[in-house]
């Protein structure tokens, strides 16, 4: 158990890019950096929603992250990811209830999230904070350029 106390913020772009990009690139599984993770790709994404895309840190070091969008309808989560040494400490549930909290203000009725098939770990992580599997859609996806 670290005893560094953590605290929850908004990312700061630029300057967090790095520790971040590399936090998720270090993820055993469950995270998978892509093309919309670059820095331009990032950029975007702040210029959209600043306030749903989280950090936690201990000692200015980021060691969790979270990232909410919100269409004007639904929302969606990517990349919840926490450090494995400070892993069991609650970080991840206190990110999770954040960005919850954040897209619930902005009128937000339905999130969607996704996991993928080989983390059955993380799968019962959400189950167990009140998501369910939605049995009744494919997801489909699609490369625009």
């Amino acid at each position: 158990m670290n005893s560094h106390s953590t605290h929850i913020r908004e990312f700061r772009f630029p300057e967090d890019y790095q520790q971040v990009h590399q936090l998720w690139e270090v993820m055993e599984k469950g995270v998978r950096v892509g093309r919309s993770d670059t820095f331009a790709e990032i950029e975007k994404k702040i210029a959209r929603d600043p306030d749903l895309f989280l950090v936690a840190t201990s000692t200015e070091k980021i060691i969790g992250s979270v990232i909410g969008g919100f269409d004007g309808r639904r929302g969606l989560l990517y990349h919840l990811a926490v450090a494995k040494e400070f892993r069991g400490q609650g970080i991840g549930t206190s990110l999770l209830n954040e960005v919850e909290s954040r897209l619930r203000a902005k009128g937000c009725l339905k999130c969607y999230l996704m996991v993928t098939p080989e983390n059955d770990e993380a799968a019962q992580y959400y189950e167990h904070h009140g998501w369910h599997l939605m049995d009744y859609v494919r997801p489909y996806g699609k490369d625009l350029q």
